[in-house]
C-alpha cells in the first residue's frame, strides 16, 4: 500500500491486485483526511475489502451469482458508506431477505412473481411488507448499479400494498401545535425541554442536537452546523447519517433565542459542576447527554400528557409539520432536516398541505360574495 497527498490536504491511499479475468496489475484506492497510523490501518482494511469484492466480483458473473453473495458484496460496501446504525437495521434486514427468498437463489432468476408470493406468505400487515419491500429494492438496485445484475426490470411490477392504516399511523407521527404545547410545559427537567425545543425548532435528529459543540452554533451569521451525530448505541461520534445531512440550519429569532439560553445554561453549568467540555449541552460530567434516559423521559410525560408515548423523532416530524402549516416550500424544508429523500417528510408535509386546503374550502363555503 501506497500514498499520495492531495491538493485539497487529503490523502489518497491505494493498493494493486492481479485482475483474474486480464492478468493485469489493478488499482483500487480510498481517500482520507489524513495520514495516521490509525488511518493507514483504516485504509489498509478498506482497500483489502475493495479488493476482495473485486475478485469475487470477477468469479462470480451474472448468471450464477446467488442472494447470499450479493449480500456479502452489499454489505462490505455499505461497512465503508454508511453509518454504523443504518449498517446494523440493513444487516438485519437483509437476513430477513434471504430467510425469505432463500440464501441460495440465483439473483438472475429473482422475479416478481415469486419475490411477491414468498413476502405475501407471512401474512404481515402491508406496512410491513412494504418496508421489507423498500429494503429488497435498495439492496437488488445496489446490484445493478455495480453491475453485479443486468436486468432489474422486473422491480417496477412490485407494487407497495395499499396501507390503510398509514393515514391514521401518520397523526401519530407529529404532534399538532396545542399538544406540543401541553408537552413542552409539563416538561419539568430544564436540558430535557430544551433538547425537546432545539429538535422542535430546528428539525434536527436527536443525535445531532446532542453531538453540538458551541463552535456548531454562530450566532454572528444565524446558522447552526451540522457535520456529526452521536451514535447512542455504540457511544461514539460519527459522520451524519448521510451526505446531505451535512448542513446548516438557519436560526430564525426564536431558535436564536432558544439557543442563546442554552449556551447560557450550559456555561453555568460549567462554572457549577467544574467540567471542561465544548458540548453546546452536555450532562453534568460535561458528557454527551444520554438518549436514552431522554427518550424514557419523553415516553413518560407524553403518555402522562397526552395519552399516548411518542419518540424523539416525532419532535423532528413535528418540525416538518409546522413549516407546511406557515407554508414552507417542501423543498425547502427537505434541505433544513437534511433529507435527500424521505417518504415521511413528504407524507407529512402533504398531510398538512391537504388538511390546509379543507380549512380553505371551508371559509370558502361561508362567503357569500353577491
Amino acid at each position: 500500500m501506497w500514498s499520495e497527498d492531495l491538493p485539497n490536504g487529503k490523502v489518497r491511499f491505494a493498493e494493486r491486485y492481479t485482475d483474474p479475468m486480464t492478468g493485469k496489475q489493478k488499482k483500487v484506492s480510498i481517500t482520507l483526511d489524513k495520514n495516521t497510523a490509525a488511518t493507514r490501518k483504516q485504509a489498509q482494511a478498506a482497500l483489502a475489502d475493495k479488493i476482495s469484492a473485486k475478485l469475487l466480483s470477477a468469479q462470480t458473473n451474472n448468471t450464477n451469482l446467488r442472494l447470499s453473495e450479493l449480500i456479502e458484496l452489499y454489505r462490505k460496501s455499505q461497512l465503508v458508506t454508511v453509518t454504523k446504525s443504518t449498517y446494523s437495521r440493513n444487516y438485519h434486514a437483509a437476513n430477513t431477505i434471504m430467510r425469505l427468498l432463500g440464501e441460495s437463489t440465483l439473483v438472475s432468476q429473482l422475479s416478481a412473481a415469486y419475490v411477491k408470493d414468498r413476502f405475501l406468505a407471512q401474512n404481515e400487515s402491508p406496512g410491513t411488507f412494504n418496508e421489507r419491500l423498500s429494503r429488497f429494492k435498495a439492496l437488488i438496485r445496489w446490484g445493478y448499479e455495480n453491475d453485479y445484475i443486468s436486468d432489474i426490470r422486473y422491480l417496477d411490477k412490485i407494487k407497495p400494498l395499499n396501507n390503510k392504516e398509514k393515514k391514521e399511523r401518520l397523526r401519530n407521527k407529529f404532534l399538532e401545535a396545542g399538544d406540543l404545547k401541553k408537552l413542552l410545559d409539563a416538561m419539568t427537567v430544564t436540558k430535557w425541554r430544551y433538547l425537546s425545543e432545539l429538535t422542535v425548532l430546528s428539525g434536527m435528529r436527536c443525535g445531532e442536537a446532542i453531538a453540538l459543540h458551541m463552535s456548531d452554533v454562530d450566532f454572528e451569521n444565524k446558522v447552526i452546523s451540522v457535520t456529526k451525530t452521536y451514535d447512542a448505541v455504540n457511544k461514539v461520534v460519527t459522520p451524519p447519517k448521510t451526505a446531505c445531512s451535512n448542513r446548516e440550519i438557519y436560526m430564525q429569532p426564536e431558535l436564536e433565542k432558544l439557543c442563546r439560553e442554552i449556551r447560557k445554561h450550559t456555561l453555568s453549568g460549567k462554572l457549577k459542576y467544574g467540567y471542561d467540555a465544548d458540548l453546546f449541552m452536555c450532562g453534568v460530567n460535561g458528557g454527551h447527554l444520554d438518549y436514552y434516559a431522554y427518550n424514557k423521559y419523553l415516553g413518560e410525560v407524553s403518555m402522562r400528557t397526552l395519552g399516548r408515548k411518542i419518540t424523539t423523532h416525532v419532535m423532528r416530524h413535528t418540525h416538518v409539520s409546522l413549516m407546511a402549516e406557515a407554508g414552507v416550500p417542501l423543498d425547502v424544508i427537505t434541505r433544513r432536516v437534511g433529507h435527500e429523500n424521505s417518504n415521511v417528510t413528504r407524507d407529512v408535509y402533504l398531510h398538512i398541505t391537504e388538511r390546509q386546503k379543507e380549512k380553505d374550502r371551508e371559509r370558502l363555503n361561508s362567503v357569500i360574495i353577491l
